[in-house]
């Protein structure tokens, strides 16, 4: 199971940290990755990190902004978000696949892809 949190209310500029709470399996041999959906728009991968030595990869349009962690112990994995922009408004979600090759860019993977999922959570951020 996957349980994405922290999402909220931002001004353009500002920071919010998502985490996803994962169970059931054992994070550090998996694939996991950071999706989010806008209104009216198709689902989107935006970082990943492989499973094993957990290679980290972001989408051109949140590189140096937002940073992907995992804690192993916590079995969490958490995206942190700084300077936000209005176009980072949207369903932010988690999801693992236990397929996925670990030496490769999950990040090509499309978000259809993956096969587990968690409930998302809200990011707003004003301008």
């Amino acid at each position: 199971q996957l349980q994405a949190s922290g999402g909220g209310l931002a001004q353009a500029g500002g920071s919010l940290r998502l985490s996803c709470q994962t169970s059931g399996f054992a994070l550090r041999n998996w694939a996991i990755g950071w999706f989010r959906q806008a209104p009216g728009k198709e689902r989107e991968g935006v970082s990943c990190m492989s499973g094993g030595i957990g290679s980290t990869y972001y989408s051109d349009s949140v590189k140096g902004r937002f940073t992907i962690s995992r804690d192993n112990a916590k079995r969490t994995v958490y995206l942190q978000m700084n300077s936000l922009k209005p176009e980072d408004t949207a369903v932010y979600y988690c999801a693992t696949d236990f397929e996925i090759n670990s030496n490769m860019n999950c990040l090509q993977y499309s978000w259809s892809r993956w096969d587990y999922w968690g409930l998302g959570t809200q990011v707003t951020v004003s301008s």
